[in-house]
């Protein structure tokens, strides 16, 4: 296990090897009452708030009245050391990356313990190589977040993975993956609102997504009526899909609602609208939230945020970006928010929003000759940031790549072919991209040191400007497309 250092009274691998055992609670600034739980021959003193709040075991434990909850010395027989040490680190708000023994451990103590936040941590480090011991390790602990999120990873990665599937996973593991449905890549334009009359115009104003094996686009749903996708926020969170601020008419009169299709119902509704009407801005969603990043409104351009809490229904203003911006590059990576803002001369800064202290944080900064960092993606822990080239290059692509562990760059060697910036439309699917325009979509094998074309399908034949995402549509819904 790796983690970012940090004073807090969670042990290290090298505090197991020196201190014979036993831990002492040496972090300043502890003033709640303290509670020593052993795990195995390992003892760990530990702020009681700190578990009774993010533990379900603690907490059920400290309200159950039992002898248990007077006492200052807790046992747990059951656990491995190791594991509920990767769970200290998540809940004091580090990110370690596990190895295969860290995941069988950090899982048997999320299901015992059931700490919410060290099983959201697990389905972020979800990846091909570890994706089946996840799976099969959270079915073993009945960690159930877990096993459907790595099986949903592991049905989109079925041609890569149905070999060692069939040969490593049981029977019964294997027929819950195979009545799961992969995702979809999917594709709206920019679309003002339609009045009822004009259907010429409303036949254009679809939902459409890409049947691979027949390699044609299939509408999906129709835009509503009132609205509108020209220089809107579009995205997808939690397989539903999301249409926020926007404008109408010549004179960019901006939208003041906002619409969501769900896919289990397939039908649309309307949310409210922020507090601030926007257009031109980046949306995104992770952790059951929007986020409405930036944007114009009355041809000025902002650097406010807000956030939609999907639950409540409710907006609020969040930190705002560190200057203002329109159509901001922006992605998740490992379900973490980051966004590129361009600064001259020639310098991309990336940004990470972290939502436990409400702030935009430096990441790091990229200087190159035309920097501007027109998409960004993010696969495992790397950022891959795509510009156009310089002058007569413009229709080349350059990429560079972050690494969010190593805090290094790598340039990736070559150009790509951007023609009608098919590369600024990418969207990642386990371990490939895709990449549209209206010639083609194109699929390309994600390597950390370069991206290889895999696959050749139709493009989408609309013009301007494009969103793409992918869903997870039931077979009932395909099959009355």
């Amino acid at each position: 296990m790796s983690a970012h250092s940090s004073e807090s009274a969670v042990c290290r691998s090298s505090d197991l090897a020196d201190s014979g055992g036993y831990l002492p609670c040496s972090a300043p600034g502890l003033v709640s009452a303290k509670l020593t739980v052993v795990v195995g021959d390992t003892h760990f003193c530990e702020e009681k708030k700190l578990l009774v709040q993010s533990c379900d075991y603690f907490r059920a434990l400290y309200r159950s009245g039992m002898k248990e909850c007077r006492q200052q010395e807790i046992h747990l027989k059951s656990l491995h050391a190791r594991g509920f040490l990767i769970a200290l680190a998540v809940l004091r708000g580090e990110m370690p990356v596990l190895d295969a023994d860290d995941i069988v451990e950090a899982i048997e103590c999320a299901a015992f313990l059931q700490v919410a936040l060290l099983a959201k941590h697990l389905i972020n480090l979800i990846d091909s190589d570890n994706c089946l011991l996840m799976y099969h390790t959270a079915a073993t602990f009945g960690l159930m977040d877990l096993y459907h999120a790595a099986a949903l990873f592991i049905r989109d990665m079925y041609v890569d993975l149905e070999v060692e599937v069939r040969k490593t996973l049981p029977s019964e593991l294997i027929s819950y993956v195979d009545s799961l449905t992969p995702s979809v890549f999917v594709a709206v334009g920019a679309h003002a609102t339609c009045g009822v009359d004009e259907t010429v115009h409303a036949s254009a104003r679809t939902v459409c997504y890409l049947d691979e094996t027949a390699n044609n686009w299939k509408v999906l749903t129709d835009l509503p009526l009132e609205a509108s996708t020209s220089m809107a926020g579009v995205t997808v969170l939690d397989n539903n899909l999301y249409i926020v601020g926007g404008v109408t008419g010549v004179h960019r009169q901006v939208m003041d609602s906002c619409f969501c299709y769900s896919v289990e119902n397939n039908s649309w509704s309307r949310i409210t609208s922020p507090a601030q009407l926007r257009y031109n801005l980046s949306l995104v969603g992770a952790d059951g939230r929007l986020y409405a990043i930036g944007g114009e409104y009355e041809r000025t351009v902002m650097s406010s945020v807000e956030t939609y809490d999907v639950e409540s229904g409710r907006w609020t203003f969040a930190a705002h970006l560190p200057r203002p911006a329109v159509g901001v590059a922006c992605t998740k990576a490992m379900r973490r928010v980051f966004v590129c803002l361009w600064r001259p001369m020639e310098t991309t800064e990336i940004y990470e929003y972290v939502s436990a202290k409400d702030q935009w944080l430096l990441v790091t900064t990229l200087i190159r000759h035309q920097s501007y960092g027109h998409c960004i993606v993010g696969h495992r822990d790397n950022l891959y940031v795509m510009r156009n080239g310089p002058s007569d290059d413009f229709l080349r692509c350059m990429m560079d790549c972050y690494n969010i562990s190593s805090g290094q760059w790598s340039a990736l060697p070559g150009h790509f072919a951007n023609s009608r910036g098919s590369l600024f439309t990418a969207v990642v699917r386990g371990d490939s991209v895709f990449t549209l325009n209206r010639s083609m979509t194109l699929e390309y094998a994600i390597d950390a040191k370069n991206w290889k074309p895999r696959r050749q399908m139709k493009g989408f034949p609309r013009s301007g400007s494009l969103w793409t995402f992918l869903l997870h549509l039931p077979d009932s819904l395909m099959l009355h497309q």
